[in-house]
Order: C-alpha cells, then structure tokens, then sequence
C-alpha cells in the first residue's frame, strides 16, 4: 500500500505542473491587467487624464513586473510557491496572495465537504431504496427528483432561492456568514444555529445536485449486480434478502461511486462557488470572480491551482479507497 502511495503522489506532482502552466496561460490569454484596471479608476474619479493616467499605469507594471513576458511571470510566481512557499501579492486586496486564500478557502471547503458527506449518504441510501422497489412510486418519485437535480442549473436554483427569501419572505440578511450580532462573538449553540440559517440555501442547493447522481448510479449499479449470478447464490442459501442486499449486493454496488469520488469534491466546490457567487458568501467563488474581473492574476491563478489540486488529491484518496476495497487494484498499482 505505501508504494502504492507513492505511485500516485509522483504521478500527480508533474500533473500539478502541467495544469498551471495551462491556467496560467489561461488567465493571461485576455488582454489587460491590474494596471488597465488602476488606469480605468484614476480617469473615472477625474483626477487624472489619460496620458496622466496611462504613466501610473505603466509606472505600477514596472514596480510590479507585469511588464515582463508571460514566460517570466510564470516563472517567478511558481519558483516562489516552490522554494518560498509564497504565492504572490493580490493587487486588488493589497495583501499576499496567501492571506486571501487562507480567509476564504477553509470556509469553501467546509461548505464543500459538508455537501458532499450528506450528498453520497443521502444518495446511496435513496439508490438502495429505489432499486430495492423497482417501478414503484418510491422509484418513480425518486427518478423524477435525480433527473431535476441533474437537469437543472444550480445558479438558476440560487436565483429563485434568493427571489423568494428576499421578495416573499422577508429574508435580507444574506451575503454572510452570521448575522451582525454574531460576526465576532465566539463559538456558541446561538452562533452555530445563526450560521446554518445563512448556509443552509448553499448547502441545499449544492446537496440536490450531488444527491441526484449518487442515487441515480446507486441504482443502476444495485439494479445490475442484484441480477449476478452469486447474488442468486446467496439467496438459494438461504441469506434473508436484507442481508443479500446490504452483505453482497451493495458493497460491489457501491465500487463506481468510490471512483466517483475522485472528482466529486471538485463538483462540489464549483457547485459552492456558483451558489455562493449568488448569494454574495465570502468564499472562493466571489473572490475568483472579483479577480478575474480586475486582473489580479496570481489570486486567480492560485485558487485554480487550489482546485486543481482538490481534483489530484480527490483521485488519489479515490484509488486508495478502491485499493482497500478491491486487491487486484493493489497488484495492479504496484505491478
């Protein structure tokens, strides 16, 4: 198993590289910078005319290096997160790149693992239920509900959220995490209880997307492995039909969504970060959005980079998984 670690962690550091190559190149491709965005301010607020403007401009990409080629950029950001461990100065914020990142990624990743926990059981556990009722009502409700979770986009599902919080119910205290009253006090049962009456629409909205697939590949892989042969050996043995199921039928059921997971803590960021740019939360999904549209490179470039690692270390964490339920994994990793 440890070299089977191994394997995969070597594996993913050059594809790390490759995909910020790639992403910076991405963010660079648009033209303009943060210079063009100082320019478009100084003549905005009337201080300053354009030739006036345009010298600031140039003076700031100087200062900051934004006048050298892409190629160097690139270079000197990426040396720095290798030999430093820093990822750069945000423009717009005025402050390392790191700090931003600090403040809002651990609370996208909350959001995201929480999501993701109750989306796969409530997923895998409404999967067994439907296949176990094949043709039911229960299945048919079901199948209607993982089709529209599937189907429908979740900003569409976050902007009628919001119209009917703020225009039928009166809600207006969204945008953050706790109410006024709570910003700074500390931890409490009334502070926790504030904060899951602000998450709870992202949570739910990025739920029903992640629920709708598990159960609908719980139930086709349950649907396929309830008709092998050894599930029918089982049961001419005697086994009652709960222990069929939940014994045999679901644990070799259930290998597809291991693999699933790989990819579904990334599904489930982005389904945050859609909902949460809605909504207005502090997290990654705003600031990405504020920097894009600004210029900041290297903040942008660096929650990429977070996600894409999120993606690396979700198929990492996926092999393990599948090599500790299934051995022939093991031999073939380490082949």
């Amino acid at each position: 198993m440890p070299r089977f670690l191994l394997m995969r962690i070597s594996s993913a550091i050059p594809v790390l590289l490759i995909l910020s190559v790639v992403t910076f190149a991405i963010i660079q491709a648009p033209p303009g910078d943060y210079a063009d965005y100082i320019r478009s301010q100084l003549m905005n607020q009337g201080g300053a005319s354009y030739e006036q403007a345009e010298a600031q401009a140039q003076a700031y990409r100087v200062e900051h290096g934004l006048d050298k080629p892409m190629i160097v950029q690139y270079l000197n950001w990426i040396s720095g997160i290798i030999t430093r461990g820093d990822f750069g100065y945000s423009f717009y914020y005025n402050k390392p790149v790191a700090e931003v990142v600090g403040e809002r990624l651990p609370r996208t990743l909350a959001l995201a693992l929480v999501c993701h926990i109750l989306a796969s059981l409530l997923g895998i556990a409404f999967g067994i239920w439907a296949a176990t009722r094949q043709y039911s009502w229960v299945d048919n409700l079901l199948s209607a509900i993982s089709f529209l979770g599937m189907t429908i986009p979740r900003f569409l599902m976050a902007l009628i959220l919001v119209y009917l919080m703020v225009f039928h119910y009166d809600i207006s205290q969204i945008g953050s995490f706790f109410s006024p009253q709570y910003g700074g006090a500390p931890w409490s049962w009334a502070k926790f209880v504030d904060l899951v009456q602000h998450v709870w629409p992202v949570v739910a909205i990025a739920v029903f997307g992640g629920l709708a697939y598990n159960m609908r590949v719980m139930r086709g892989n349950l649907l396929d492995t309830l008709n092998a042969q050894y599930i029918e050996t089982a049961r001419a043995k005697g086994l009652s039909e709960g222990a069929v199921i939940m014994r045999h039928a679901v644990p070799n059921a259930v290998h597809p969504l291991v693999m699933y997971q790989g990819v579904v803590l990334p599904y489930m960021l982005s389904g945050e970060i859609e909902t949460a740019i809605i909504f207005a939360l502090p997290t990654v999904g705003p600031a990405i959005v504020g920097s894009m549209a600004v210029g900041d490179v290297y903040v942008t470039a660096t929650f990429m980079m977070v996600l894409a690692a999120t993606l690396v270390i979700g198929n990492i964490i996926a092999d393990m998984l599948l090599a500790l339920l299934d051995p022939r994994v093991r031999e073939t990793g380490s082949a």
